[in-house]
C-alpha cells in the first residue's frame, strides 16, 4: 500500500481554491483546524508528498474526493492500450478492499459481456470508485483496454453547453487512450452533437481498438445536475448500449464497448424522482453496508486486533457504513486512540466525523423541506410515515432506512448528531 501521495500537478490550483471555498482565510488557517503544521499543509497544496492519511483527512476537510487529485503516477507512462501487462490505477488502501458478495463476481462476469452497461449507484463514501478500480483490474486480466474518466475533470463552462460538452468528452477520451484528437475533422456543426459523438466514437476510436473498451464514468450526478445536458447525455448512453444489442452493420463494433457508469444518488434531492436519467438502463448495483463479519475483516486488514466486541460497538453506532467504517479504523490504527474513548465524541463536533456531518447538514438546509421532515424523523422514537417522494430522496442521500415508506435514521451516529443540532437551533 502507499505509504504516501501527492496532488496531481493539474489539480493544485483546484485544490487551492478550495481552501478559499471552505472558509479558511489562509493555509494556517487550514492547519490549525486539523491540528496538523503548517509545513505539511504546504506540502500538500504545492503538490509535494505527504503521509496518505494525511492526504486524505486534507481532501476530506476541503470537501475533494482524493482518488480525484492525487498523483497516482501514471502520466509518464505509454498509452494504457499499449501496455501487456498494464495494472489499471490501484487506488492505496486497495489491498485492504473488503468484498461485498456477490456484487463483485456479478460485477466481473457481467464485464465480459459486449455491449454490457453496468451502473453503480450509492450515496457518497460507499465504495462506488473502489469497486470500479476492481472491475477495471478484471479486465485488464482479461486483455480489454481500460479506462476511468472522472466528469470532476469537467469545469462549469464545460458542463454549460452541450455541444462543448460532447466535444470535451470525446477528446478527453481520446486523450486517455494515447490517440490524437480529431474533433475537428469528425464534428459537422450541421448535425446533432449526440450524432457527432456517436460517429465519433464509432469511426475514430471503436475502430482503432479491435478488443473490448471498458469505459468508466465516474461521479456522473455531476452530469445529472445540468437537465439539458444529462437528458441527452443519457439517451447517448442509452443508444451506444442498444446499436451493441442490435442487428446494425455497426453492431459488432459498439459490442467491444463496455460501459461502467457510477453516480452518487444525493443529487436526487433535487430530481423528479419519476425521471430518473437512466432508469432501465443496464445492470444495477446499489452498494450495501458492511456486515459485522466484513467489518471484522476489516479491521484485520487494518492490523488491528479486534474482537467480535469492538465491531459490535462500531456497528451500533455506524451499522456498517463503509467510509464511517474505514475513517474509525484508520485513526485507530493512525493515532492508536481505544476504541470506547474515540466513540464518547463521535458524534460532537469534535469527533472523527464532524465533517462528515456537517456536510450532510449543509445539504439538507438547502432543501429545507427535506430539512424539516428529516427532523421529524429524528426526533420521532418509532419510523416515520412518508410519501413515497420524500423517502426516496432522504434514502438516496444516505441519511434514512426504509420499511415501506416508513424511515428511521441511517444509523445512531446520525440519529444523535442531528437531534442536537436541531434542539439546537430551536
Amino acid at each position: 500500500m502507499a505509504r504516501s501521495l501527492r496532488v496531481r500537478g493539474s489539480c493544485i490550483e483546484r485544490v487551492k481554491l478550495a481552501v478559499k471555498r471552505n472558509g479558511f482565510p489562509s493555509q494556517a488557517a487550514l492547519a490549525i483546524q486539523l491540528g496538523r503544521a503548517k509545513a505539511t499543509v504546504d506540502k500538500f497544496l504545492n503538490g509535494k508528498p505527504v503521509d496518505f492519511y494525511v492526504f486524505e483527512e486534507l481532501c476530506s476537510e476541503l470537501g475533494l474526493d482524493w482518488k480525484e487529485v492525487a498523483d497516482l503516477n501514471i502520466q509518464n507512462e505509454p498509452a494504457w492500450h499499449e501496455l501487456g501487462d498494464w495494472q489499471p490505477i490501484n487506488p492505496p488502501g486497495s489491498d485492504i478492499y473488503v468484498d461485498r458478495p456477490p456484487i463483485e463476481a456479478d460485477c466481473y462476469q457481467a464485464i465480459a459481456q459486449p455491449g454490457i452497461l453496468i451502473r453503480i449507484k450509492a450515496p457518497r463514501q460507499m465504495g462506488k470508485t473502489s469497486l470500479m478500480f476492481k472491475i477495471l483490474q478484471q479486465a485488464n486480466g482479461l486483455e480489454y483496454t481500460a479506462v476511468p474518466l472522472s466528469f470532476q475533470l469537467a469545469d462549469g463552462a464545460v458542463l454549460s453547453n452541450r455541444d462543448k460538452f460532447l466535444k470535451w468528452f470525446c477528446a478527453a477520451l481520446s486523450k486517455e487512450l494515447g490517440l490524437n484528437n480529431h474533433i475537428d475533422k469528425h464534428w459537422d456543426e450541421i448535425l446533432s452533437s449526440n450524432y457527432n459523438a456517436t460517429t465519433y466514437v464509432q469511426n475514430y476510436i471503436l475502430s482503432q481498438i479491435h478488443h473490448p473498451l471498458v469505459l468508466a464514468l465516474d461521479n456522473t450526478d455531476l452530469v445529472f445536475e445540468h437537465a439539458e445536458i444529462a437528458t441527452e447525455f443519457c439517451k447517448l448512453l442509452r443508444n451506444w448500449h442498444d446499436q451493441a444489442r442490435r442487428s446494425y452493420r455497426t453492431s459488432q463494433l459498439w459490442q467491444r464497448l463496455r460501459l461502467i457508469i457510477l453516480h452518487a444518488t444525493e443529487v436526487y434531492r433535487t430530481l423528479d424522482i419519476n425521471s430518473s436519467p437512466l432508469a432501465g438502463v443496464g445492470l444495477v448495483m446499489e452498494l450495501p453496508d458492511f456486515n459485522a463479519a466484513q467489518v471484522l475483516n476489516f479491521a484485520q486488514r487494518h492490523g488491528l486486533d479486534w474482537t467480535k466486541i469492538e465491531v459490535a460497538q462500531l456497528m451500533q453506532l455506524v451499522e456498517g457504513h463503509p467510509y464511517l467504517t474505514q475513517l474509525m479504523l484508520q485513526h485507530i490504527k493512525q493515532q492508536a486512540t481505544p476504541l470506547e474513548q474515540v466513540l464518547q465524541k463521535a458524534h460532537t463536533e469534535t469527533g472523527i466525523y464532524s465533517n462528515h456531518l456537517r456536510q450532510l447538514l449543509g445539504e439538507l438546509e438547502q432543501t429545507p423541506e427535506l430539512l424539516q421532515i428529516f427532523r421529524d424523523v429524528v426526533m420521532a422514537e418509532a419510523p416515520v410515515p412518508l410519501k413515497s417522494a420524500q423517502a426516496f430522496k432522504l434514502h438516496s442521500m444516505g441519511l434514512v432506512k426504509l420499511d415501506g415508506n416508513h424511515a428511521k435514521p441511517r444509523c445512531l451516529l446520525y440519529r444523535k448528531y442531528f437531534q442536537e443540532a436541531f434542539a439546537a437551533s430551536v
